[in-house]
């Protein structure tokens, strides 16, 4: 039977998480509690687990070594509205539709969420903090807050909590952009920010014309932040304090699981919204389908795992797009037909990890107009990544194993003449399966 089942077979899924919650099913297991935790603009590298020597993550380092780190993690759709739309619905955004500022799911659509789906199996859900998919409703959710959820919660109930964290989001209005709070000063007093991995001219200069034209975004925010050395340490010193200040918070909620003794019974992920370009390639934020944008951190401290098999680093293409299916799964819930995502519990959980995507759809909407953010689409996959601009007819293609960096583009080129035809061949079906 297909794990992708009718609303009809989760009622009656429902029916026995109550039954469980009545007691007469004592003697199972009950389902695990889950914690989504979204960091804002924070990359895969932008965490001690990663290998940073300079940002201070102690507590999301230390879930790291009690569960799994999906290290090639990525985004479909690096921005915010958009991935935390595809964090809840488990859809691309060709499926899911959110693909504008204020713009909220549907209530009848809301209802195949992970939310959704686990408030209809008794559940007590919340969602606190940055919501970022139009105007939230408290109809949704049973608790809808900025702040505390888990001291308030009805203890004879499975819960889920989504905390949607502002930082390390700027404050584009502000001067300082970045603005941590005063006690994370001296975590990071002396240090020096070691420089942009990609922040060579050739990297600007490898751009398309349209992303290295002064009237891009992404450039016109780089003056803001980045293009002297004085600012890029200011700046970026402020951005780390404000992972570290996001860690601390996750730090606190993980102490108040163990004093409520249901962090052994709570499944817990943390992802971070999107990447973001740290002055790489001549850039600030993210929208671009580069990897310093859309590959994410990724961890799952997964209450199931044998503790000799934690601490480790998974390789396979994990997305934002396998959140919500990992989540209904791990409640014991048939996973609603219209996510798109895959359950990432059997890639660390079983002996032998089944077969796995090899490739994914990238896409992303114009924001405002094409000279600020164009739109983009592509193929991503380990050993090629190929994207198109629709509204500038230009192409590119990169080969991820010779040319990591991306920074040669070989669309055009006749002896990679097949490849692109073939990749182009995929972005079509992709355009396709997506919606």
């Amino acid at each position: 039977m297909s794990r992708r089942v009718s609303s009809l077979t989760l009622a009656l899924a429902a029916g026995l998480w109550a039954v469980w919650l009545t007691g007469s099913l004592s003697q199972s297991l009950p389902p695990l509690n889950v914690v989504l935790l979204i960091i804002d603009d924070v990359r895969w590298d932008a965490i001690g687990a990663a290998g940073s020597r300079v940002v201070r993550t102690p507590r999301i380092d230390e879930l790291a070594r009690d569960g799994v780190r999906f290290e090639q993690a990525r985004v479909t759709t690096s921005i915010c509205m958009v991935s935390r739309a595809t964090l809840l619905t488990g859809q691309y955004m060709s499926r899911h539709g959110i693909a504008a500022f204020g713009k909220a799911i549907a209530p009848e659509a809301f209802a195949s969420t992970f939310p959704g789906v686990l408030r209809q199996a008794g559940f007590w859900t919340g969602y606190v903090g940055k919501y970022g998919i139009g105007a939230s409703r408290e109809s949704d959710f049973d608790f809808l807050r900025a702040y505390e959820f888990l001291r308030g919660r009805p203890k004879d109930r499975p819960f889920s909590l989504t905390v949607g964290f502002f930082a390390a989001h700027a404050e584009d209005a502000a001067p300082e952009q970045y603005l941590p709070q005063d006690w994370s000063a001296a975590l990071y007093q002396g240090v020096t920010i070691p420089p942009p991995l990609h922040g060579d001219p050739k990297y600007l200069a490898a751009l398309p014309p349209f992303l290295s034209n002064e009237s891009n975004e992404g450039r016109i925010r780089y003056h803001w932040r980045f293009d002297t050395s004085e600012s890029y340490q200011a700046y970026m010193t402020r951005y780390y304090r404000l992972i570290t200040e996001v860690d601390a918070a996750i730090g606190r909620l993980v102490d108040e699981l163990r004093v409520q003794n249901v962090y052994e019974h709570t499944l817990i992920l943390v992802i971070g919204d999107n990447g973001y370009f740290q002055a790489d390639r001549g850039l600030a934020d993210k929208w671009y389908p580069y990897e310093e944008s859309n590959r994410v951190p990724l961890i799952v401290r997964d209450p199931r795992l044998a503790s000799r098999r934690r601490n480790a680093t998974r390789g396979e293409l994990a997305l934002n797009l396998d959140v919500a299916p990992t989540i209904v799964a791990a409640a014991g819930l048939p996973i609603p037909k219209g996510m798109q995502g895959e359950d990432v519990s059997p890639l660390y959980l079983q002996a032998r990890p089944p077969a796995w995507r090899d490739e994914f759809f990238y896409e992303h909407p114009t924001i405002t107009n094409k000279d600020r953010i164009p739109s983009s689409q592509g193929v991503v996959r380990r050993d090629w990544k190929y994207i198109e601009w629709p509204e500038f007819d230009y192409r590119q293609l990169f080969d991820m194993k010779a040319d990591p960096d991306e920074v040669q583009n070989l669309a055009g080129h006749p002896a990679h003449a097949s490849q692109q035809a073939r990749l182009r061949q995929r972005l079509d079906a992709w355009r396709q399966r997506a919606r």
